[in-house]
């Protein structure tokens, strides 16, 4: 991707932005040679790879593209009129910026340097999400490193040059491994400490509003990046700790859940595999449930269809294992992806939880009624119930009412809060 020069005018004034260093290398070392210093600051954005893998080249290209146009708002103040900002090695996602001073500038790596990097990091923290939105909804884990090269009249300046650059990529890569670590301790802190609460979704009867339960939602810290429970789940992924986050979540629904009102459910998501914490086996968990007051039949465990569709032995070996026992079963997340109606017809749940992304705008899109009068046929063949998630205008309520849905959940009803007991 090339960086359209009235891209850059827009936000730097006059700076120059190249295609990429290595197109100019003449032009750098000459300016090298004049100067005597150079400084390097390398941003790694090799994480938006990701976002070329799941959506393509276009939104690739985009994503990149408003990361040039953050980096040149933020470094607009320490840039000079000789330096340069350019893109990196070809296919490297990532971005150059060389500070050309007079030998003699003391203040070029002790402030300048560190103090660009700095700001950089900050402006992605802050406004990082504009970048992939709206392919991904939290600010990419960009890194950045540094370096500063003194001219040695009996090295080549192209040489010189590049060392500098693969010095910065090298200390922007080991920063990215320092801020991994940091990131996997403080989770396994909050792992460790059990640092979550739990939040309770309404699901109501849409003809009667009569409460049928809730959905228990996981929070992280209320002041951290990791509240939301997609940040959770990325987080406990890259640490390698799903199972023993799902296993937390588990324990922290059921201690929030203690007492809940008799004849409403207790709506609990979990992955596949809870079949194998022995916290959630048979003898165990009759015990866990006759101390928090609640029932097998009292509880509902919510699996995601992509979970189930991606191995349906080991759905179906949880289904019955918990069936047994006296427990009901949700397919989550069911929408209009190839398998749904395959995996609703395989794995016989007792709810379908049909995603919001075919309840919003219901009211106003017949494919979305076909597709929900489809599913609604089909939960009718499997003695199943649907609940339509994320319902939040009374227009998308009338339309579910009129297609003979029987449960849903969203804004409308009630946002996700603290359980509220009637006793």
């Amino acid at each position: 991707m090339r960086i359209r020069d009235t891209d850059a005018d827009e936000v730097a004034g006059q700076l120059p932005v190249l295609g990429g260093y290595g197109e100019r290398i003449g032009d750098l070392v000459a300016a090298y040679r004049q100067h005597g210093t150079v400084g390097i600051v390398l941003v790694d954005a090799s994480v938006l790879h990701g976002v070329e893998r799941q959506y393509g080249a276009f939104a690739h290209s985009n994503a990149l593209g408003r990361l040039a146009a953050l980096l040149l708002e933020a470094a607009r103040p320490s840039l000079g009129p000789s330096d340069v900002v350019a893109m990196g090695e070809a296919a490297a996602d990532e971005f150059v910026m060389l500070l050309f001073r007079p030998r003699g500038d003391a203040t070029l790596h002790g402030e300048t340097l560190p103090t660009l990097a700095a700001t950089i990091v900050e402006a992605v923290a802050k406004k990082g999400s504009r970048i992939v939105y709206p392919y991904e909804r939290e600010a990419p884990q960009i890194s950045v490193g540094y370096a500063m090269s003194l001219r040695n009249p009996s090295l080549r300046e192209e040489r010189e040059l590049r060392v500098a650059v693969e010095e910065a990529r090298s200390d922007a890569q080991l920063n990215r491994r320092i801020a991994h670590r940091a990131r996997d301790r403080r989770f396994l802190d909050l792992v460790v400490a059990e640092d979550v609460s739990i939040l309770f979704e309404p699901i109501v009867n849409l003809e009667t509003r009569e409460m049928l339960g809730y959905e228990a939602l996981v929070r992280g810290p209320w002041d951290s990046d990791l509240h939301s429970p997609d940040a959770l789940f990325r987080m406990a992924g890259d640490a390698g700790l799903v199972y023993e986050l799902d296993c937390l979540c588990r324990r922290a629904a059921l201690r929030s859940a203690r007492g809940l009102d008799p004849g409403r459910k207790l709506f609990l998501n979990c992955l596949p595999t809870t079949i194998h914490d022995p916290a959630f086996r048979a003898d165990v968990l009759g015990k866990t449930l006759a101390d928090l007051r609640l029932r097998p039949s009292d509880v509902v465990l919510e699996i995601s269809e992509k979970e189930s569709i991606d191995n349906f032995s080991i759905f179906r070996e949880a289904r019955d294992y918990y069936v047994d026992l006296g427990f009901q079963i949700a397919l989550d997340d069911t929408g209009v992806a190839y398998g749904s109606l395959e995996a609703v017809m395989e794995l016989s749940p007792d709810y379908i939880k049909v995603d919001m992304s075919l309840v919003r705008g219901v009211d106003t899109d017949p494919p979305r009624q076909e597709l929900l009068r489809a599913l609604h046929a089909v939960s009718g063949k499997i003695d199943a119930a649907i609940i339509a998630e994320g319902i939040e205008t009374r227009g998308e309520l009338r339309m579910l009412q009129r297609l003979g849905i029987p449960y849903g959940q969203g804004y409308l009803f009630g946002r996700p809060a603290p359980l509220r007991r009637a006793h």
